[in-house]
């Protein structure tokens, strides 16, 4: 355990400033988002610029698109915040069964894909990986766009292992942050959840 955190340690002190930049504005958009606040589209891109530029140098291919992913959804959502933010929000619901199985496509049909891009088209160390954390991440995303509570488990799934890919590679604040955001989804889970349950007793 001495080990881990004298490691954890030595990567913290050389974290560069931009890790830094991108980890405090990650934290940021966090908040935001929490406090219902349109910043958090503006702060969210560039924290995502950011993380694109350090992903690439840590080699992390698959997670450079699901930041592109990310930039051009924030770009979505800040018009969509803007123009259309006085219509009635979409319904907190549970997943069925069609979901269920477009998720399940996304997940294991876009892992295979993202793995064969980075085996045969780039350099990466952890194709496995690096395309795992990225295809969760999109179904769980795609889930969020039809809010449905399952979105919750299918980052977290996402974050479980992208928490110690962003370790061993050298990105010891990203970790920290994934982390964070892990927790985070935690909470939302269950709100969600009971958001839902809510909706679904109100309707009958």
């Amino acid at each position: 355990m001495q080990h881990w955190i004298e490691l954890f340690t030595e990567q913290v002190k050389a974290t560069s400033w931009l890790e830094w930049a991108a980890v405090i504005l990650g934290v940021a958009e966090v908040l935001l988002a929490r406090a219902n606040k349109v910043w958090l589209y503006p702060t969210g891109i560039a924290a995502t610029l950011i993380s694109i530029y350090l992903l690439l140098n840590a080699m992390l291919y698959a997670e450079c698109l699901l930041s592109l992913y990310y930039v051009v959804m924030s770009v979505y959502g800040w018009y969509h915040w803007i123009k259309k933010r006085h219509l009635p929000a979409v319904k907190v619901s549970f997943a069925n069964r069609q979901e269920w199985l477009i998720t399940l496509l996304i997940v294991f049909g876009g892992w295979g894909v993202l793995y064969v891009i980075l085996v045969k088209f780039t350099p990466s160390t952890v194709p496995i990986w690096d395309s795992w954390v990225s295809s969760t991440a999109w179904a769980g995303m795609w889930l969020l766009a039809r809010r449905k509570v399952e979105n919750w488990v299918l980052l977290n799934v996402s974050n479980l292992f992208a928490i110690p890919l962003l370790y061993h590679k050298n990105l010891a604040m990203f970790a920290l942050l994934t982390l964070i955001l892990f927790i985070v989804a935690v909470f939302g889970y269950f709100d969600w959840r009971k958001i839902a349950r809510q909706e679904k007793s109100s309707a009958n």
